[in-house]
């Protein structure tokens, strides 16, 4: 009988790069040869994503990566540590592990380089698919099933007006305002797209979506910050199609395999964070940008406020097309807005 397999995945933040790494989980557990163990280390507050998770076998949910983590996990004896986060605390723990490792290339010198020179030298490579190159040594191939969200069994949808069975998710939340929309932005899409639409945010949006839910609350309900992670994820799921910044939700959106429409601000797709839709599913994503700017990708994450205090990767962007294509009834060819 063959030794089981024992593999740590880490990678400890945050919502949407944990999603991202679900076709590694799931690979990892259907193609490696006799019996394997999945384990996954991450920080307690993104521990959720993963708890319904059928490929994972153990979640490590930790506050720190501590001493005392640090033992429990030598005493595991793992055989392979598959490093997705690349940072100070995974090299700590693979450091003290002492078993064979392969990390993560975050091709930070070339983000650098696109960010403070304009200039791509990145690989066109979405990050799903560099994440899969750190199993290639394990013989792990993309099984091209794209990602994974699992909801907890017997979970409701939280409970929306009648006339809302076909509707349109308008996410708000980034983790910095330069990757997403202004509140005006926001006014005009609640204002001129057609179809019923159900706001998705968290405590720090609810605010703004009672502010936009006022405009019309026979057309729109504000679920931000009234919903857990799971219930605003199956309301993504119910949706007709999802309208949202460079952020968590529009990865869930795509583990749904929804019709995405993602509005870029200081980040670019190039980063390879883009929706990832496999095969003819990829028809299903349409990117908006601001092309040309001289001062755009600012950042590889995101700002508080603009830097150049005027704006224009979102003032610029044609929300006239971008209303266009929400109120658009059929299934349309991917294709990127400039």
């Amino acid at each position: 009988m063959s030794e089981k397999v024992k593999i740590l995945i880490v990678r400890f933040s945050s919502i949407g790069d944990i999603v991202l790494t679900t076709p590694v989980i799931r690979c990892l557990k259907e193609q490696l040869h006799g019996e394997s163990e999945i384990h996954f280390i991450t920080f307690k507050k993104y521990a959720s994503l993963l708890e319904h998770n059928p490929y994972v076998d153990q979640i490590h949910a930790v506050d720190k990566v501590s001493n005392a983590v640090l033992e429990e996990l030598k005493a595991i004896d793992f055989q392979y540590i598959i490093d997705l986060h690349h940072n100070f605390r995974s090299m700590r723990l693979k450091s003290r592990l002492k078993v064979t490792s392969f990390s993560f290339n975050k091709l930070n010198p070339l983000k650098w380089i696109l960010v403070n020179f304009k200039v791509n030298k990145l690989p066109s490579l979405h990050i799903v698919d560099r994440y899969l190159e750190t199993t290639k040594a394990l013989g792990i191939e993309n099984d091209g099933k794209g990602l994974d969200y699992f909801l907890p069994p017997n979970i409701e949808q939280p409970q929306l007006p009648q006339g809302f069975s076909s509707y349109t998710a308008l996410a708000l939340s980034a983790n910095h305002n330069t990757k997403k929309p202004t509140d005006d932005h926001y006014l005009k899409l609640v204002k001129e797209v057609k179809s019923p639409m159900v706001i998705i945010g968290g405590p720090a949006e609810k605010e703004l979506g009672e502010q936009l839910e006022t405009t019309d609350s026979a057309k729109i309900v504000n679920m931000a910050g009234k919903c857990s992670l799971h219930e605003s994820a199956l309301l993504i799921k119910n949706s007709m199609q999802v309208i949202t910044p460079d952020t968590g939700m529009m990865h869930i959106a795509a583990a749904f395999e929804k019709r995405i429409l993602s509005i870029w601000g200081n980040t670019v797709p190039e980063f390879g964070m883009y929706p990832y839709l496999t095969g003819k599913k990829e028809e299903l994503s349409e990117i908006f940008e601001v092309n040309g700017l001289s001062c755009r990708p600012c950042s590889k994450i995101g700002f508080d406020k603009c830097p150049k205090g005027h704006f224009k990767c979102m003032e610029d962007q044609d929300w006239k097309e971008i209303v266009k294509r929400a109120n658009s009834s059929k299934s349309l060819d991917s294709r990127i807005i400039h």
